[in-house]
Order: C-alpha cells, then sequence, then structure tokens
C-alpha cells in the first residue's frame, strides 16, 4: 500500500505542518488579543458600515480582504472599525482623507512592525550565535509577550511627535489669521531647507559584505545621520537606501545639519558623506516632501565631493551675511532636468582657533 505523503530526509511531514499550523494560530491570537471570529458579513452588520468602507478600510491598511466568508477578524477589529466610522462622520471626512489617514497607519506600522521584528532578529543571533533562520524563529516566539510593551512604546512616541508637529506649526503660523494669507497656486506651501546626504562610493564600499556586516554598515550610516539631524535642529523625513533626506524649518539650522552630516565621525568607522541642500519650498504629504527644490538639492547632492556640503547660489545669498561660514562658487555644471547652475561650496569660517 501506497502513501500520498512524501517523506525523506530534510522534508517536512504531516505532523511538521501541523505543529507550524497550530505555533501560527497561537502567536496570531496572542498578538490580536483575541481569535478571530468575524467574517465580513459580520463586520458590516456589527458595524452599521458599508461593506465597501470596510473593504477599502483593509486595503489602505496594505491587509486586504482577500476571502470575504472567511471567519477572519477579531472583535478588536470589530471596535477599530466603529471608531473609524465614528472618525469619519464627526469630521466628515471625505474619501480622500480617510484613503491618506488610514494609508499614513498601514504604511508606518508595516515598516515599523518588520524593522522591530528585524531587530530582534540581529540581537539574538548575536546574543545567541544562531543563525538566521533560528534567530528569526526565537524572535517570532517573543512577540507576543513583547507586544503590550511595544505598543504601548508606540503610543508614546507617536504621541509626543505629534506635539512636536503641532507646536511647530503653532509656532510657525500661530500669528496669522485664517482666511487672511494671499493665495498663490503656483507657489508650494511651505518655505524649508531641504537638502540630501548620501554615502560616497556605496556599492563598491559594501561589496563583499556578508549581511550582517551590510546591515551594520547601513544601520550605523543611519543612526549616526539622525543623531547629526535632530541635534541640529533638522528634521529627518526619511531615509532612501544609502542616502538620508532631511528638512528644517531656517536656512541656517539647514546649514548646521549639512555640516554635521558632512564632518568626519572621530571615534566610528569612517563613511564619507557627501550633502546638498537648497532653501526653497516643499509641498508635504504622505509623510514625505515634494517640489522642485527637492529635486535640485538632489542634484546638488550628486556634484558634492566626498565630506563637503554644495547649496545653490540662492541658499549661498541667504547665508553669506553670516560670520560663520565660508561660501566658495564652484565652476558651473549642466544638469540634466535642471539646466546649468553654479553650485557654492559651504564650510565653516576659519576663525584662527
Amino acid at each position: 500500500m501506497t502513501s500520498d505523503t512524501t517523506t525523506g530526509p530534510g522534508l517536512p511531514t504531516d505532523d511538521d505542518a501541523r505543529r507550524s499550523g497550530d505555533t501560527a494560530a497561537r502567536l496570531d491570537e496572542a498578538i490580536l488579543g483575541g481569535p478571530r471570529r468575524y467574517t465580513l458579513s459580520d463586520l458590516v452588520e456589527g458595524t452599521g458600515l458599508s461593506q465597501e468602507f470596510i473593504e477599502n478600510y483593509w486595503r489602505w491598511l496594505g491587509l486586504p480582504v482577500t476571502h470575504p466568508d472567511e471567519v477572519g477578524f477579531t472583535d478588536a477589529d470589530m471596535q477599530a472599525l466603529r471608531e473609524i466610522g465614528e472618525l469619519v462622520d464627526t469630521e466628515r471626512l471625505d474619501e480622500q482623507a480617510q484613503m491618506t489617514l488610514i494609508r499614513s497607519l498601514g504604511h508606518t506600522t508595516d515598516r515599523l512592525a518588520l524593522w522591530q521584528v528585524e531587530a530582534f532578529v540581529e540581537h539574538l543571533s548575536r546574543r545567541d550565535g544562531l543563525d538566521d533562520v533560528s534567530a528569526r524563529l526565537a524572535a517570532i516566539d517573543r512577540m507576543p509577550d513583547l507586544t503590550s510593551q511595544l505598543s504601548r512604546q508606540l503610543e508614546h512616541a507617536w504621541r509626543r511627535q505629534l506635539a512636536a508637529l503641532t507646536g511647530r506649526l503653532a509656532t510657525e503660523f500661530g500669528g496669522a489669521r485664517r482666511g487672511t494669507q494671499e493665495a498663490h497656486d503656483d507657489e508650494l506651501p511651505l518655505p524649508r531647507a531641504v537638502g540630501f546626504a548620501d554615502i560616497v562610493s556605496f556599492t563598491k564600499r559594501t561589496a563583499g559584505l556578508g549581511s550582517q556586516e551590510l546591515s551594520e554598515f547601513v544601520q550605523l550610516f543611519e543612526s549616526r545621520a539622525r543623531d547629526v539631524i535632530t541635534e541640529a535642529g533638522g528634521r529627518v523625513v526619511k531615509t532612501i537606501g544609502d542616502a538620508v533626506l532631511f528638512v528644517a524649518d531656517d536656512v541656517t539650522t539647514g546649514a548646521e545639519v549639512a555640516l554635521g552630516l558632512a564632518a568626519p565621525h572621530v571615534s566610528e568607522p569612517e563613511i564619507p558623506v557627501r550633502v546638498g541642500f537648497v532653501w526653497g519650498r516643499v509641498l508635504s504629504r504622505f509623510g514625505d516632501v515634494f517640489g522642485s527644490d527637492v529635486n535640485l538639492a538632489s542634484r546638488i547632492t550628486e556634484l558634492a565631493e566626498p565630506a563637503s556640503v554644495l547649496v545653490d547660489p540662492h541658499t549661498a545669498s541667504l547665508l553669506a551675511s553670516s560670520s560663520r561660514y565660508a561660501l566658495t562658487a564652484q565652476p558651473p555644471q549642466e544638469v540634466q532636468g535642471i539646466g546649468e547652475i553654479t553650485p557654492v561650496r559651504l564650510q565653516r569660517a576659519y576663525t584662527g582657533a
């Protein structure tokens, strides 16, 4: 008699599959705070929301409803939908605002969950000398015990970030009365210093690195860049592989951020960085910034030498009155998509000390 189950050395058995399924179900229930007990129809009935809205909600979170008849939702899901429905009604949010708000949650938490799990994978690998697979299995086993602590830290960090953002906006626009500012349809709303810092010859420097070494190299660059930007008074918009995009609320802070990023680190391994920034106007949407000045800053960065900072002539003129800086015009260069520009090198002024 033959068996339909193929087994052999290293091949999963039916028992292995059952154990994996049991483990996944246990982790799922522990992290979600309860069992999955509702279908899509149950959510519609229990919340009073339309099926279209509920499906949009999950899709915007990045967790689409793939099987409408599957029992896949928890009590917490039901409550979250009731609350977002109340928010939509109270604030009279149109579909564009709904999508933006919910996608902000999905995009941020998707990356956050991945980043946090990877942090524990790397930690367990280093601490216990585990290979990558063993470290990942150990990390997911730890997640249910850590969920409450991590969720409280998330809420605390979000409240602090929201307070910082509203405080900045209140300071910047507090003197303006609603409806009294002249509208300029062709002008982006926010004046900002915007700039990039990227690693010089990243591909060459990381060639041959193993996964652990590459992770540590990138993490060192990102953490160092974030520390410099924050301490100088700027803000990280995002990291883009081997580069970081930052903004600041005034041109002097932008200069301090840029010079700090380009300066060699005295106590850690050298990571040569080049920086470009400009003072201009940007549109802030989806946690990012957009506009021609963002593109200009990126192009100027590509022209910079290692450990140097370049700005455009307009930004240089704003910094020229400060005795803190030295500004040196560089040869004009043709830049694709922009035309000819004359970059200006920004350095700290020599004090004779």
